[in-house]
Order: structure tokens, then C-alpha cells, then sequence
């Protein structure tokens, strides 16, 4: 039989309401009555009704952890770290896989019947107005690597894109390379739209150096090396940003493919640089983007909505750097 909440009271010698009061975050019981009640639980086996207790507090708990990008490694790494740093909190996830859904409301009604206390949107494709649909029905959320904007519409914790976009030029740049070129994610993605916007401003300021472009389907390996397979059947550029490292990969298994190499023939850069991208046999050039500091960020943001739902919303940015590998040329040394 499985141990009951009457059953931990009758053992500890107590009320059922001193037993649910200690099993309680923030209730009032004293120090003693909890040892006693959690003594008593411990003998029987006793573990409390989340679920059933929920009824009486109106907090599940759950919080919504959506995301459209199962594909990519690198999510591996992000959910991780989501489902540790809430559960380290009391709070349980619950995964939602958006495939290629864009519009929120079929997202909403389903954890609207889940009663979830918060969402977590976990992408950098999809529109703000996705995330902002949970907002507008009350639902407290986050946009983590959402769309950066100084007044945002929900919460926004991430990078800016424009920045790493000018960052993987100024790096090209720096190396000697002239004829640049930028392969990024779905062309109608947020993230693959501010990373081309920002790289091809900072090579307009250069004008010895050109700049193309080119967009693969989705942000996978199989994409990334069926775009450089085409790209390589013409002149291919000098260097290539590849807006994501999953990409990158893609694009070096093309081009050794080809019987090319990297960087010898041509530079690679990639972003995000998982976990994959530092193997051996990768050595990826990348753009650091800093996973464990957004997600711990994005959740202390959950947890602060839990007991202040009308925040009023913010954007909090965190730097990327350049980690240096093997698949860019050294620097060109100054005079």
C-alpha cells in the first residue's frame, strides 16, 4: 500500500494539516515539527502530491520548456542545463517540441491544460510575437536566445546577433581574407536575419572586401553540407561564416568531400561552440555563446515571475567572444 498523508500524521503523532504545512514551502511549522513529520515520511516511504496539492496553492510547478529546434546538438547541452537548474529549484519541466509550428495559440491551449506557472520559449528562429501570445494570456514567460530589443515585449535573455555578426567579420577581416561570405539558418529565422545584418554592415565599411550570402533549409548538419555542395560548385568564397556550428560542420564535411581543406583552402567560423565543435577531428574556430550564463539567467528570471508575474519586462544580453581554433588562417601580422 502506498503510504498517504494521513498516514505520515498518524505516525508522527500530528494533524494532517501540520503534516501538508511541512511538506509546504514557506508555511509556518517549527524546526521540531518538521524533523518529526519528515522522520515519520521517511519510515513509510511517504513522497507528497505535487499534482494534488496544486489544488489548494494554484501552483503546479510546471513550467513549459518549448523549443523548434530538436535537431541541432546543441539543445542537447541547453535542456541539460534547463531541466538541472529548474529542478534544482522545485520546479518540474515540461518538454515541448514545436516542430515546425509557428503559431503560438495550438502551444498555449495545450499548457493551458497543463496549468503550467510559467514558459520557457527556447529559440532563436522563431518571431517575438511567439512568445509575446503567452504573455497575452497571462502565462509569465521567457524568450531564451530570443530577439534582442531595448524595450522587449516578454523577458529576452541571450546574445546580441547583430554583435556576433560583426564580430565573425572583424575576425575574417583580421586574417586577410577579402572575398567573405555568410551561410546562415532559415533565411525567415530572427537569428539568421540579425547575424547577416550585422556581418554585411561591418563589411561594408571595408572596401576592399567583398561579401555574398547564402541560406541553408534549417539550422542541421545535413543543411550546412548540402549548401556548401552547391556553393562549392562555382567559385567559392575565400572564408565562410557559417551562422551556427552545427553548420559549420556541415559545410567542413563538404568540403573535404571536395578534396579541400581548412583553412588552407578555405577559412570556417562558426557560433555557439558546442561541445562538438572543440573534438579533434573538428577543431572549430568559433564564436562563444555563453549557454550555462543564458539558462541560469533564464531560469533566476522564472523563478522571480513566480512571485512577481508583472514584471516588467527586460533584455538581458551577454557577451560572445572569438575561441580560436584551427579552421581560420593566423592573423595577418602588422608592419
Amino acid at each position: 500500500m502506498v503510504a498517504t498523508l494521513k498516514d505520515v500524521a498518524l505516525r508522527a503523532g500530528v494533524s494532517t494539516s501540520a503534516v501538508s504545512r511541512a511538506f509546504t514551502d514557506g508555511a509556518s511549522v517549527s524546526a521540531k515539527m518538521r524533523r518529526k513529520v519528515e522522520k515519520a515520511a521517511a519510515e513509510l516511504g511517504y513522497s507528497p502530491n505535487f499534482l494534488a496539492r496544486s489544488l489548494t496553492t494554484r501552483q503546479t510547478k510546471l513550467i513549459g520548456l518549448v523549443s523548434n529546434n530538436f535537431h541541432n546538438p546543441i539543445f542537447l547541452e541547453v535542456f541539460d542545463l534547463f531541466t538541472r537548474g529548474l529542478q534544482d529549484r522545485g520546479l518540474r519541466p515540461l518538454l515541448v517540441n514545436l516542430s515546425d509550428e509557428t503559431d503560438p495559440e495550438h502551444s498555449v491551449r495545450m499548457l493551458q491544460q497543463y496549468s503550467v506557472d510559467g514558459v520557457i520559449v527556447a529559440s532563436s528562429t522563431l518571431p517575438p510575437a511567439f512568445a509575446k501570445g503567452f504573455r497575452d494570456k497571462g502565462i509569465p514567460v521567457v524568450n531564451t536566445f530570443g530577439r534582442y530589443a531595448s524595450s522587449p515585449d516578454v523577458h529576452v535573455v541571450g546574445i546580441d546577433n547583430a554583435v556576433a555578426g560583426s564580430v565573425a567579420a572583424k575576425t575574417m577581416i583580421a586574417r586577410g581574407y577579402k572575398r567573405l561570405s555568410f551561410l546562415g539558418g532559415p533565411e525567415s529565422a530572427t537569428s539568421t536575419m540579425d547575424r547577416f545584418r550585422g556581418f554585411a554592415d561591418e563589411i561594408a565599411k571595408h572596401a576592399d572586401v567583398t561579401c555574398t550570402h547564402s541560406f541553408a533549409a534549417a539550422y542541421t548538419f545535413q543543411a550546412g553540407r548540402a549548401e556548401m555542395l552547391r556553393l562549392l560548385e562555382s567559385a567559392p568564397a575565400e572564408a565562410y561564416f557559417c551562422g551556427d556550428d552545427v553548420l559549420s560542420i556541415g559545410a567542413l564535411s563538404a568540403i573535404k568531400d571536395k578534396g579541400l581543406t581548412v583553412p588552407g583552402d578555405i577559412g570556417i567560423i562558426g557560433l555557439n561552440d558546442m561541445e562538438m565543435a572543440s573534438w579533434e577531428n573538428i577543431n572549430l574556430t568559433t564564436i562563444r555563446q555563453p549557454i550555462r550564463e543564458i539558462v541560469d539567467s533564464s531560469v533566476e528570471l522564472m523563478v522571480a515571475m513566480m512571485d512577481q508575474p508583472d514584471r516588467y519586462p527586460e533584455a538581458r544580453l551577454f557577451p560572445c567572444r572569438v575561441i580560436e581554433r584551427g579552421t581560420l588562417r593566423p592573423r595577418v601580422q602588422a608592419d
